[in-house]
């Protein structure tokens, strides 16, 4: 439930996209990123860093979208996104935890060395998935990219989550499973 949350967003852009455009769907996934934020807020009383770098930067991006007519700068958040998520996962090695293990320790004990592969593997794969981005910007139609940012980032997303999940399996005791 929580990822759908997270891709709502990309959902309504999607939508909107195919009913009325591209600028009609810049401006319904800046609404959207909002409402997903006051969402969460008012859910839990803090905010996600992925729900505010994507708000901040949907209306960066989003308004030199509108205010210059060219789809080329939301073509770009995803990547933008996934770079600046890759250098702050990154800087994390620079101190005594990751941010991984910062986000996920109280749930799951992993050794230092298992935290720092896991949390390597997401810089890998946010740097990867911000080239992807650009690959399909600069090769492919805006339907094409609009359709590979749902489907192909979702899907890619959805995937690298599972091997994730199965990788930590190894390190995870039954009894840490079942109390």
């Amino acid at each position: 439930m929580k990822m759908l949350f997270d891709f709502f967003p990309i959902i309504f852009f999607f939508v909107a996209y195919k009913i009325f455009g591209i600028y009609v769907a810049t401006a319904v996934a800046m609404a959207a990123s909002l409402l997903q934020v006051g969402i969460f807020w008012l859910k839990n009383r803090r905010f996600e860093l992925i729900h505010v770098l994507s708000l901040a930067f949907i209306f960066i991006l989003g308004s030199a979208t509108l205010i210059a007519h060219d789809p080329m700068f939301i073509k770009w958040k995803p990547t933008v996104i996934y770079w600046v998520m890759a250098a702050i996962f990154g800087g994390s090695h620079l101190s005594k935890k990751t941010l991984l293990e910062h986000m996920m320790g109280k749930k799951i004990n992993l050794p230092a060395k298992a935290w720092k592969t896991l949390n390597t593997s997401w810089i890998i794969f946010f740097t990867t998935m911000g080239g992807l981005n650009l690959f399909v910007v600069y090769n492919f139609s805006t339907n094409a990219w609009v359709n590979f940012k749902l489907f192909g980032i979702l899907g890619t997303t959805i995937l690298f989550g599972i091997l994730q999940s199965l990788w930590i399996t190894k390190f995870v005791k039954k009894q840490d499973l079942f109390p």
